[in-house]
Order: C-alpha cells, then sequence, then structure tokens
C-alpha cells in the first residue's frame, strides 16, 4: 500500500503505520491534513484583516474613471449599417414622425401575414396621433381602462387566433378556456354588441343596454340567430360549451373589479367581507314540467328543477307554459347521499333565459298592424256580434252559451276599496244540460283561445288538486306549499269539467276561491293566503242523464245554493227534438268533417251548403286571441254613466219572482253580476265607460240565465213579463223564426192529442203570428217572409189563405 502512488493518501517519502492504534500520536494523515487546512485557515484570516483595513472603493475616482470616455470603443461598427443613412442626430419632431411611419409599416406586414385582424386590435383613429411605446400594452382593441387584459413588456403576449375553427385538436371546452381563443371571442362578442345595426342603420344592443341600464336589470337578450349570422363560429361554440362561452360572454360591458387597495388609507388587499354590506343576489329554484298536451301518447309527463338567478327570478309563476333555454348540469348532492348510502348526482338546469307563452300575445309584442286591425275592429257597430259568432265555430248554434263565454273571456273589472275588502271582476259560468250538447267541447275551446288556461276535471280532481297542498321536499326534508288547479289560473281561466262528479267536500273548498278569489292554508306550520283571481268555467250533467224541464233548475242538478248562487251566469242546453233544426245539424256536421279532412281540396268544398258555410263575419281567431288580450290589458271602463235606476228595478222585480216561482234565489251577487257583464260587453267594444247599451245587454243575458232555469210552465209566463229586456239587440228575424216554432211546436201537440199519429205539414195562422210577434214588439213581418232563414227552415207563405206551412 505504502509503494501505491495512486492512493489518496499517498506522499513523496511514504508513510508509516503505528503499531498501535491507542498509542498517543495522530495518524500521520489526520497531521498532515490539519495542517493543510490550518494554512487555509490562515489564509482566509489574513484576507480579512485586510479587507478590513482596506476595502474596495466603489466611489471616487475609481468610479470616474469607469465612465471616462473612450474614443476608440464610442463608435458603431461598420459591419451592417447602411451607408445611406447619413445624419443621425434628429429633432424630436423628426424623431416622431419614423416612430408612426416605423408603426404604420409594422402593422401592414402583420396584417398581410394574417396575424391581426383589422378593426379588432387597432383602431384607425390612432394612426394619427400615436403615443411612443410605453410600458403598458393595448391588447385586441380595448381600452386602458381594461387592466384584465393589460401586460407588462416581461409578461408573454397571449397568441393572436384568427382562425378559431382550427382548435388543433383541443374538445370545444378545453379550447375556448385557453388565453388566445377565449381573447378572440371576448374581442368579437364585444365588437359585435358595438357595431350590429339594423336595416335602418341604428345599432341594436347599445339601445338595449341603455334600456337595461335604465331599468336596473343586469340581463341582456341577444338573439342566438343574428348571432349565428354574424358570427358562425361563435354561434357554433355556444351550444357545445355553453357554461365557458357564457361566461367570457359576462366579461364582455360586466367586469366584476376587486380591489387592491384602499383609496383612503393606502393599505394593500385582500380585504376581508363586510357580511352586512354585502349585496346579495337573488335566488329562486323552480320545477318545470313537460306540457301535457304536448307529450307523446301513452307517457306521462317528465319534470325538472331549474334554477333562475339575477333578474330571471320571479319572471314566471306557477302554471305558465314556457320555454326556457340553459345548461344542464349535476352537482354532488349530499343529502341524497346520505339517504342512499352512495354516491349521487343530482341534475338541474341553469337557466339562462325564459319566454313565456303569454309573451307571445301580449300586448307590448303586438305589432303596429296588430294595433290598427284591433282599432278597426272596434269601430264595427256589429263588432259583438261578430266575436259571439267567432268563438267556437265548430258548434253549430248555442248563441246564448256563445254570449256568456265571450263575455267571460273579457271579464270585468275588480274593485279593491279602501284596499280591505276586494271585488272580483272575473265571470263565472255553469254549463247544465243533456249529454252530447258539446258542453266538453265549450270548455276545450277556451282553453285554446284564453290567454292563461288550466283545464281539469271533477272526478280526477281532489279538494286540494283544486286548491293547494302541502307535502314535504324529498331532498331537503322540508315542508313546501304546492299550488292546486285554482292557484294555477291566477288572472286566467279555471276550466272543470264533469263538474257534478266532485263530492260535496271538494265543492265546497272552492267557495273561497269562486268569490274572495283567495285560498287560506293553515297546514304543517304553514300558515298564509294564496292568490286565485281567475274566472271559472264549469260543465256538469244533470241527475238522471237528461234535464227535465218540468222541474227547476236546482232540481235538475246536484248542487248547493251556496254554490249556485256564485255562478253569475246559468247556460242550460237541452237536447230538443225538431225535425228541420236537426237536419240542420247534422248537415253542419258532416259540411265540417269534410272541411277539416287532413286530404282535403278546394274541389270537396263545391258539394258544401252554402247556407252552412263559414260565415263571413267571424274573426280569424289569431286576430280574435289579440283582440281579446289587448281589451283586458288596456281597456277599462268606467261605471258613473251607467243608468243605475234600471238595474235597482230589475233586481227588485227579479226577487219578487224568485220568491213566486221557488227558483234559483237571487241574491245581492246577481246584481254584481249584472255590472260585471256590462264592463265586460263595453271592453268588446274597447269603450272608455259603460253606457246603457252595455247595460241593456247585460240584463239580458242575466233575464235568459235566470229565465231558462225555471220550470217549463213558469218559463213562458216570464218571458212574457220580461219580454222588453229579452228582444234587446235581437235580430227580429231570429226572433221572429223562434215565436213562429213555439207556434209550430203547439199546433203539432195539439194535432198528435186529438187525432194521434204523425203530420206531414203544419200550418200556423198568420194573426196568431202577428199578434205574438208585436207582444215582442216587433211590428213588421213582411221582410221575414223573404228571409234566407224563413225558407231553409222549409216555411211557406200562402197569401190567400193567410197560412204559414211547414212541411215536416
Amino acid at each position: 500500500m505504502a509503494d501505491n502512488a495512486s492512493s489518496p493518501f499517498a506522499s513523496s517519502g511514504g508513510m508509516d503505520m503505528p503499531s498501535s492504534p491507542s498509542g498517543g500520536d495522530l495518524p500521520p494523515f489526520q497531521n498532515e491534513t490539519d495542517e493543510l487546512l490550518g494554512d487555509e485557515n490562515e489564509n482566509e484570516e489574513e484576507t480579512t484583516r485586510i479587507d478590513e483595513q482596506e476595502g474596495e472603493e466603489l466611489f471616487g475616482e475609481a468610479m470616474e474613471r469607469d465612465y471616462r470616455a473612450i474614443p476608440e470603443l464610442d463608435v458603431y461598427e461598420s459591419e451592417g449599417m447602411d451607408s445611406r443613412a447619413g445624419d443621425f442626430s434628429l429633432s424630436p419632431g423628426a424623431r416622431r414622425e419614423a416612430e408612426i411611419e416605423m408603426r404604420r409599416r409594422d402593422r401592414a406586414e402583420r396584417a398581410a401575414q394574417g396575424r391581426m385582424r383589422r378593426g379588432l386590435l387597432y383602431d384607425e383613429s390612432e394612426d394619427e396621433d400615436l403615443e411612443p411605446p410605453t410600458r403598458r400594452r393595448r391588447i385586441a382593441g380595448r381600452d386602458d381602462r381594461d387592466k384584465d387584459f393589460t401586460l407588462d413588456d416581461e409578461e408573454e403576449l397571449p397568441e393572436v387566433i384568427e382562425n378559431l375553427e382550427d382548435m388543433k385538436g383541443h374538445s370545444v371546452r378545453e379550447w375556448v378556456s385557453l388565453a388566445g381563443p377565449r381573447l378572440e371571442v371576448k374581442s368579437r362578442f364585444k365588437l359585435f354588441l358595438r357595431t350590429f345595426v339594423d336595416s335602418n342603420g341604428q345599432s341594436v344592443y347599445r339601445e338595449k343596454i341603455r334600456q337595461m341600464v335604465e331599468s336596473n336589470k343586469q340581463s341582456l337578450v341577444v338573439d342566438y340567430n343574428v348571432l349565428a349570422t354574424e358570427y358562425q363560429v361563435i354561434a357554433y361554440f355556444l351550444p357545445e360549451a355553453p357554461t365557458e362561452m357564457l361566461k367570457i360572454f359576462d366579461e364582455s360591458q360586466n367586469q366584476e373589479i376587486k380591489p387592491g387597495s384602499c383609496p383612503e388609507c393606502q393599505s394593500n388587499g385582500p380585504f376581508e367581507i363586510n357580511m352586512e354590506q354585502t349585496l346579495y343576489q337573488n335566488y329562486q329554484r323552480v320545477t318545470i314540467q313537460e306540457s301535457p298536451g304536448k307529450i307523446s301518447a301513452g307517457r306521462l309527463p317528465r319534470s325538472k328543477d331549474a334554477i333562475l338567478l339575477a333578474d330571471l327570478v320571479d319572471c314566471c309563476k306557477p302554471g305558465d307554459e314556457i320555454e326556457l333555454t340553459g345548461v344542464y348540469s349535476n352537482n354532488y348532492d349530499g343529502s341524497l347521499n346520505t339517504a342512499n348510502g352512495f354516491p349521487v348526482f343530482a341534475t338541474v338546469i341553469e337557466a339562462n333565459y325564459v319566454s313565456k307563452r303569454d309573451d307571445k300575445l301580449a300586448v307590448s309584442s303586438l305589432t303596429d298592424d296588430d294595433h290598427r286591425k284591433i282599432i278597426a275592429l272596434s269601430k264595427d257597430e256589429r263588432i259583438a256580434d261578430r266575436i259571439v259568432a267567432s268563438i267556437a265555430p265548430s258548434i253549430y248554434a248555442h248563441n246564448d252559451i256563445k254570449r256568456a263565454l265571450a263575455l267571460a273571456l273579457f271579464g270585468g273589472e275588480a274593485k279593491d276599496p279602501g284596499g280591505k275588502h276586494q271585488l272580483r271582476g272575473d265571470i263565472n259560468v255553469l254549463l247544465c244540460g243533456d249529454p252530447g250538447t258539446a258542453k266538453s267541447q265549450f270548455l276545450k275551446y277556451v282553453e285554446k283561445t284564453a290567454p292563461r288556461a288550466v283545464f281539469t276535471t271533477g272526478q280526477g280532481a281532489s279538494a286540494v288538486g283544486l286548491t293547494a297542498f302541502v307535502q314535504r321536499s324529498p331532498v331537503t326534508r322540508e315542508w313546501t306549499l304546492e299550488a292546486g288547479a285554482l292557484v294555477l289560473a291566477d288572472k286566467g281561466v279555471c276550466l272543470i269539467d264533469e263538474f257534478d262528479k266532485m263530492n260535496d267536500q271538494d265543492r265546497t273548498s272552492i267557495h273561497e276561491a269562486m268569490e274572495q278569489q283567495s285560498i287560506s292554508i293553515s297546514k304543517a306550520g304553514i300558515v298564509t293566503s294564496l292568490q286565485a283571481r281567475c274566472s271559472i268555467l264549469a260543465a256538469a250533467n244533470p241527475i238522471g242523464g237528461r234535464y227535465d224541464p218540468t222541474m227547476t233548475f236546482a232540481d235538475n242538478v246536484d248542487l248547493t245554493e251556496p254554490i249556485l248562487s256564485r255562478f253569475d251566469v246559468l247556460c242550460v242546453v237541452r237536447d230538443t227534438v225538431d225535425a228541420v233544426e236537426d237536419e240542420r245539424l247534422a248537415r253542419f256536421v258532416v259540411n265540417s268533417h269534410v272541411r277539416h279532412h287532413p286530404a282535403a281540396t278546394s274541389g270537396d268544398y263545391e258539394q258544401l251548403d252554402e247556407s252552412l258555410s263559414a260565415d263571413e263575419n267571424r274573426i280569424p281567431q289569431d286576430l280574435l286571441k289579440k283582440y281579446i288580450i289587448y281589451a283586458k290589458e288596456k281597456v277599462h271602463p268606467k261605471l258613473h254613466r251607467m243608468d243605475q235606476d234600471k238595474v235597482a228595478q230589475l233586481y227588485a222585480q227579479l226577487r219578487r219572482e224568485s220568491m213566486a216561482t221557488g227558483s234559483v234565489p237571487i241574491t245581492v251577487r246577481h246584481i254584481e253580476s249584472v255590472i260585471r257583464l256590462a264592463e265586460a260587453h263595453a271592453k268588446m267594444h274597447l269603450r272608455e265607460f259603460v253606457l246603457d247599451d252595455d247595460v241593456n245587454m247585460a240584463i239580458r243575458v242575466v233575464l235568459e240565465s235566470f229565465i231558462d232555469t225555471q220550470k217549463y210552465a213558469v218559463m213562458r209566463n216570464m218571458r212574457k213579463a220580461f219580454g222588453r229586456y229579452l228582444t234587446y239587440r235581437r235580430d227580429n228575424d231570429e226572433l221572429l223564426l223562434f215565436i213562429l216554432k213555439q207556434l209550430v211546436q203547439d199546433q203539432v201537440m195539439y194535432q198528435r192529442s186529438r187525432f194521434g199519429g204523425e203530420l206531414d205539414i203544419v200550418e200556423v195562422q198568420e194573426s196568431d203570428f202577428t199578434d205574438r210577434a208585436k207582444q215582442m214588439d216587433v211590428h213588421s213581418i213582411a221582410s221575414f217572409y223573404e228571409s234566407q232563414l224563413f225558407k231553409t227552415n222549409r216555411y211557406v207563405y200562402d197569401r190567400k189563405r193567410r197560412m204559414i206551412v211547414q212541411t215536416l
């Protein structure tokens, strides 16, 4: 080992190893190491003493020598220099012009290479007055106040993306989350809001933004179709990555600025949030359900929870038919996981826009052309008759029911004297009669025509289903209040078919809703009152299946007097046997089927009966719906011009007749019914005041409702007593036809009871017909003999014998 020169401990003279490790002397290699270390430590100490004594001179002559002029070094290298450059000494003005020119040249080069979009990344107006480059750079056309997208010179600028379609293998969500595409999308959307104009050259969204700010709202509605025509790429990204894209859009008229320092005390953040002075955002969770009329056959409607925020809160109410646009997302629901014992994710829709079905027909959405058509219709003297003729045009006759439904659709005016007692303005109608008389069809028509309608049946609805019920939430395990049919139909129409199939307890529960138009709840610790401001249109069948005219209305229908008194109009529908009317009805039904057949052509109409074809006076259904909404929202007729004495006299006379005949009792509610019907008739004409014409028509409707509920024997006497009211504004031809039909029926009954057998011809004396017409204040009947109505009912006038003949 001593001879090994490569040993790390080898020396030139070799080394001796001690015989025993317990000797007093240290090993030779340790002594040598200590000497080396000792010499080194001495050198360090000596150097330290020198530094402490002398040090390095940083100021004075040594520093000045570093900045002395060296002529041979203070020259530019000749390599790479342009010999034509000449003198480099420029004035400040010339230097500024040169910098501007160079910047223009750089922009032109980058634009030619496709790296910069002209109009997006800079403003041309800045070319005339460009400042020297500063430490802050402007990016994507944003002004200097937009601090979110200003970068230091040392920081890397985001890559400018010209071709957003090229996602370079990324998914849409990943692509729009990158800085470059995110910046480009934000810039394009901001440019779209600033520059998009309509056909008149007016900025569309600048005006909408101004209106949004004035209304203190936070939502700006942008038409997706318009955005797609301008920027197809953004329109493609939006449904693929809605959450990310909507965040980018929000960052473009709204950006949250968090303070980094306090302007008063100059202290730096972050700052603690003062919970008491924090503004909280509105939040609402609603449940949307498929419309029953739009789902596939045999399938139950599905439901899903939706979250509404900010301006969307309370934009819709229970019962509204809406179109909701949002982001379908999922979240981890801890309550469900606890109950089930395994991971469960709850799904929810984060709403972005809600469009109500009512909004499409609302007054605010009516065009100027719609307004002109509505005003022109209101000036027609026969507008009320035209509206009645347009109600349920597929149902033959029943003009009294159509008039009652038309008045119910327009409705009266609600009053709230002193804010303590509310008087309803909605009109309730009850249809009762024989089966097969289109009662349910009337309700279905109103469901399609009324702006807001809820349809239910007495057999399928319970008391809580009509009013409200309390149930425990499966998620939060808290008691929640669920609205019934009457609450869902608030400010609309509630349609109840098979009203007689409800039990007494269920019918009693709607007493408050029909008159006070509210529903009081006191269950499971929830004490509240819900609004049920709606018209109730009900249909019922009589006891035994058919209506018996020898009994009163109350005896025919299994309904209590408190319920009956809450209906403004009672319509009795009888299925009477009349050979002429039956034939006309059959022809009408056949023609209706032929006309509305899916494969029908214009040639099929040539065989139709012209007398039963569509009436030219009818109003198109779309225009009728708009007319109803306009009248309900814009017209509020006043009552101080109505004849109050006439209403008072009618009430006293009806009370007297009601007590004498034992029919449906007349109460103060019937006076209110006359007022509501008069207001509804005034709305049909878009009048500002209720006139005598409206009061007379309301009295006629109430009297027809009252008289039709009497026994047959009492009915004839009451028609004579109130004849002057019943004939108001009634077409004389229709009235004369009604009188003639009564005379023919009396003659048929007399002939059958005396001679028996069937009759082929019935003859009526003209003198009897004339006397009966004079009782109804009709004195001229000559024109009736020439009318189409007289001929189509198979009547012939024999001038020689002074007889009216009908062939059966």
